[in-house]
């Protein structure tokens, strides 16, 4: 079975997390989407590049959460979502996926 590339699940955590607490009016459930898929991606993280990389883009999935709502504040919701989702694939590609 091929694998999926960290950077996927870590970007899908991060839009998919918006979009069910967005969608559901219901913020919890979608800390629930955010931290399951962020689980999963510092399982990859660690198994492909070892736990040092793995702590440094967890924090950096954490800090893409909470940087997106400021961000948002001045490029609007969606663009400030798919901003930090992009940051942190690409920084998951480079550090742990190629």
């Amino acid at each position: 079975m091929a694998r999926v590339p960290s950077a996927a699940v870590a970007a899908a955590g991060l839009i998919g997390g918006y979009a069910v607490a967005r969608y559901t009016k219901r913020r919890p459930l979608g800390g629930v989407v955010l931290a399951a898929a962020g689980a999963v991606a510092a399982k990859g993280w660690r198994e492909r590049a070892g736990t040092p990389t793995a702590a440094a883009l967890t924090g950096l999935y954490t800090v893409a959460f909470g940087a997106s709502h400021p961000l948002a504040k001045k490029i609007g919701a969606w663009p400030s979502v798919f901003a930090v989702a992009a940051t942190v694939a690409a920084a998951s590609y480079a550090l742990a996926d190629r």
